[in-house]
């Protein structure tokens, strides 16, 4: 077979889309995307982006046979015939996918005189896995973590991206700013997410996941302890730029935490809260010790410490990332050196001193100590 179509919204494209375009290449030279750009959804994506992503995943896993190409205003099997495409290819998880798709198959046939269809059968870990429940796992703290394994990396970073977006925004009088404030507010949002911060190659744990977590974990805190919106955003934006800096060189001027309080200083945002975000940035310096004090600092430090009260899956990960950003680090010094850190941190743990936020405390404080208890095992 020369040709075959995928069909789809495809908004976000998921594992178990891109199995079945790696099916659908299994038995064809070339496989063609179409992409639905349907007036009467709200995608998350508008269809040039999505476009770009499902070339993004079909690039990292070297597929050069996928072409994309949007639909606008016809019919798909429509537009796969004259293209020169017999055959789309859809996949089947349940007998309800099943008398949907066929109906379907003889509107394209019987109706529109399109192409044919060709179903097939996901493998049961992907039997589930569709648009919409990728959607729906968006919100509560470590969606991000779950939602990553199931959908490509392009889908899933440009998922994350607007997400933080809308956070971003969330923080700021968008709408009523003046031209000057909203370009430092798009040139900020760029700076952090790119690659000289969170979104760095480098930045394998203080990355955006890492930015994802803590801002879920603040939104958290601020409904359970009904903080005030003036403090939750205070938090928030601490949390924004406390890691912007990250240098691993001892021998730097400035602290991270000093680094990146400097860094907001700069930036020219929110001219009233400004002196209190920096002391808040400030206040987290483990270097500078307790002399440095803020009201929400509990909180700040209890935020950045929750992953190691995560479930076992996302703190093997956690530890794995923070391996790959010390690689510089000879092995024998960064067992040593880690095993110290997190013996400090369980004695805190086991002491109820780790989490100085009561809310953190409840959630982590346990887990915590398992966690630490076996990655110290594991470094002996």
């Amino acid at each position: 077979m020369k040709k075959i179509g995928f069909s789809g919204t495809l908004d976000p494209i998921t594992n178990g889309h891109m199995w079945v375009i790696g099916e659908a290449r299994s038995i064809a030279d070339e496989v063609i995307v179409f992409l639905s750009q349907n007036p009467v959804k709200q995608p998350q994506f508008p269809a040039e982006e999505r476009k770009k992503i499902i070339e993004q995943s079909a690039r990292e896993l070297g597929w050069e046979n996928v072409q994309v190409v949007i639909v606008k205003n016809d019919y798909t099997a429509r537009v796969a015939k004259k293209q020169g495409v017999d055959y789309l290819i859809r996949g089947i998880r349940t007998t309800a996918d099943f008398d949907y798709e066929n109906l379907i198959q003889q509107t394209n046939v019987d109706v529109l005189q399109g192409a044919k269809t060709i179903f097939v059968m996901p493998p049961r870990d992907l039997g589930s896995v569709s648009s919409s429940f990728v959607k729906a796992l968006e919100g509560p703290v470590g969606w991000n973590w779950t939602m990553k394994k199931f959908v490509p990396g392009p889908a899933y970073r440009a998922w994350i991206l607007s997400w933080l977006r809308r956070e971003w925004d969330g923080l700021w009088d968008y709408a009523g700013a003046a031209e000057l404030e909203r370009a430092l507010i798009e040139h900020w949002f760029a700076h952090l997410t790119g690659p000289k911060a969170y979104g760095g190659a480098e930045r394998h744990y203080h990355n955006l996941d890492h930015l994802v977590h803590g801002l879920c974990e603040i939104r958290g805190w601020a409904a359970y302890t009904q903080a005030s919106r003036y403090d939750m955003d205070i938090v928030k934006k601490a949390f924004w730029f406390h890691d912007a800096l990250y240098e691993r060189d001892e021998a730097a001027l400035y602290s991270n935490e000093e680094a990146s309080a400097q860094l907001w200083l700069s930036s020219g945002l929110d001219k009233i809260a400004c002196a209190d975000v920096a002391a808040l940035i400030r206040a987290t310096d483990h270097f500078q010790g307790p002399a440095i004090e803020h009201k929400l600092k509990d909180v700040m430090l209890s935020v950045d410490l929750t992953i190691l009260g995560q479930n076992d899956e996302v703190y093997q990960a956690y530890t794995g990332a923070i391996r790959r950003e010390y690689a510089h680090v000879e092995e024998a010094r960064f067992r040593e050196q880690r095993q110290l850190a997190l013996i400090s941190l369980r004695a805190k743990a086991e002491a109820g001193a780790l989490f100085g936020d009561a809310y953190f405390a409840e959630q982590y404080n346990d887990t915590a100590i398992d966690n630490l208890t076996r990655e110290i095992d594991a470094l002996a």
